[in-house]
């Protein structure tokens, strides 16, 4: 199916306000509060552009606040209370209630490859939902196409054992799941430095992000 014809996807990005001390913060014991948010800000800046620039994905961000400066121009949904699963399975619900697909992912994949997303577009044509895993033992993206109550509820968040969870309770819910290839977010020193070598070998392309990582290095 061509992107000319296909119905578009909501592409939900998960983000905190970029506030110094408010994000990042396993990164900022390494480079500092101030450097770990304007990171943060690369990154979302990044994933929200290359979301914009794929012909089937309407991107918006789900904050904790409203964004200002060069963010403010973003398409914004307040996440609301509760934890991640709560807030997730609102967002979704709130895509769903006007699109036949969504897409949930956080702003910590800056420059997720084109063919990820693609990936998971055509998943999402015959599977009630697909799963990004990720390279930490979580996920980097949860596309759906129903989202029953309480499908998240009670989840490990940010454990070893969150993507084994979460397949299992998409069974116990009888969603059909397809999984596709593994990316990495970046929460550690390691993952740093693992993006900059992604984007040195032109294999990762999120220019903001260049910008800053330019910027910390003189």
């Amino acid at each position: 199916m061509s992107d000319e014809v296909m119905e578009s996807i909501q592409a939900v990005i998960f983000a905190k306000v970029p506030r110094p001390g408010q994000v990042k913060t396993r990164l900022a014991r390494t480079i500092g509060p101030d450097q770990a948010a304007k990171l943060a800000e690369a990154f979302l800046l990044d994933t929200y552009q290359s979301l914009a620039a794929v012909p089937w994905a309407e991107p918006v961000v789900a904050t904790t606040g409203p964004l200002d400066g060069q963010l403010s121009s973003m398409v914004q949904w307040i996440q609301g209370d509760g934890d991640l699963g709560d807030r997730i399975e609102r967002m979704a619900l709130r895509a769903l209630a006007t699109t036949d697909h969504v897409i949930v992912l956080g702003a910590d994949t800056p420059g997720l490859p084109r063919a990820l997303l693609e990936q998971a577009r055509v998943a999402l044509q015959d599977a009630d939902a697909v799963v990004g895993p990720g390279c930490d033992g979580g996920f980097y993206l949860l596309g759906l196409r129903h989202c029953p109550e309480g499908l998240l509820e009670g989840l490990p968040w940010s454990q070893t054992n969150t993507l084994d969870a979460l397949l299992e309770r998409l069974e116990q819910f009888q969603l059909e799941t397809r999984s596709i290839e593994s990316w990495f977010d970046v929460d550690h020193p390691e993952d740093l430095e693992r993006l900059i070598r992604g984007i040195e070998r032109e294999r990762i392309i999120a220019p903001a992000t260049a910008a800053i990582l330019a910027q910390m290095c003189r």
